[in-house]
């Protein structure tokens, strides 16, 4: 079993950058990978960003790619979103998920959430 908190939410200006973090409970956590969604009012949850075990394979949406930026340290049971060049659109909750099956960007591939952290980007 793995528990997840997101923390690290705020309100920015466009353009500005905010890091997300994700402290995980449970000795496996640095086995599982690790993943980033997000959900706008109105919208379905969308995925944003997964990485391997390692953190060595990463995975990116079109809409955050070369702006934000995926990473952990398993030692410290922790995943981080590094959110540059921030967006209006990218104003969300943020979810992050770990131990995904084969598609990793379907939420329904993923077993353990945490209870999300809120994005505001204003123009």
């Amino acid at each position: 079993q793995v528990q997840l908190v997101e923390s690290g939410g705020g309100l920015v200006q466009a353009g500005g950058s905010l890091r997300l973090s994700c402290a995980a409970s449970g000795r496996s956590f640095s086995t599982y990978t690790m993943g980033w969604f997000r959900q706008a009012p109105g919208k379905e949850r969308e995925f944003v960003a997964a990485n391997s075990w390692s953190g060595v394979i990463t995975y990116y949406s079109g809409a955050v790619k070369g702006r934000f930026t995926i990473s952990r340290d398993n030692a410290k049971n922790t995943g981080y979103l590094q959110m540059n060049s921030l967006k209006p659109e990218d104003t969300a909750v943020y979810y992050c998920a770990a131990l995904s099956g084969g598609n990793y960007a379907s939420p329904s591939e993923w077993r353990y959430w945490g209870q999300g952290t809120q994005v505001t980007v204003s123009s």
